[in-house]
């Protein structure tokens, strides 16, 4: 698979990625993009990439860019995921989440992921993050 410029696996790889991805990141302007190529296993009986594949890609892009901009160091769960759905995606295309992070509280941290397939955005996902321990 051929990965566009710039994009190298992600650091980490949790169990759960191998099944859902694989997904890449690319460092752009202090943040990581994180992306992923849909193939047929990610697909709904329409042919079109699943909802289910774009909310997990915003979440793991969302929880990615909070654990690197803490240096890895808070451990942190997904306490709310809205997103809301503007397009499509086909088999081969290539998933980009883009990811703003707007507060890191003490115990709460508000985020927001874009996900675009070339400069077309398909989807936007707004999250809430909790510390869970310090």
């Amino acid at each position: 698979m051929t990965l566009p410029e710039g994009y190298r696996p992600t650091v980490r790889q949790p169990p759960f990625w191998e099944l859902t991805g694989p997904f890449y990141e690319k460092e752009c302007d202090g943040s990581r993009h994180i992306g992923v190529r849909v193939e047929e296993r990610h697909c709904n009986v329409r042919g079109t990439a699943h909802g289910g594949l774009i909310a997990t890609l915003a979440d793991i892009a969302l929880g990615y860019n909070i654990a690197c901009a803490t240096g890895w160091e808070l451990p942190i769960a997904t306490v709310n995921l809205s997103i809301d759905y503007a397009g499509a995606a086909q088999v081969g295309d290539w998933l980009e989440a883009r990811v703003d992070i707007q507060r890191i509280g003490r115990s709460l941290i508000f985020a927001n992921a874009f996900i675009y397939v070339d400069d077309r955005r398909i989807a936007r996902a707004s999250a809430v993050f909790t510390v869970t321990a310090r």
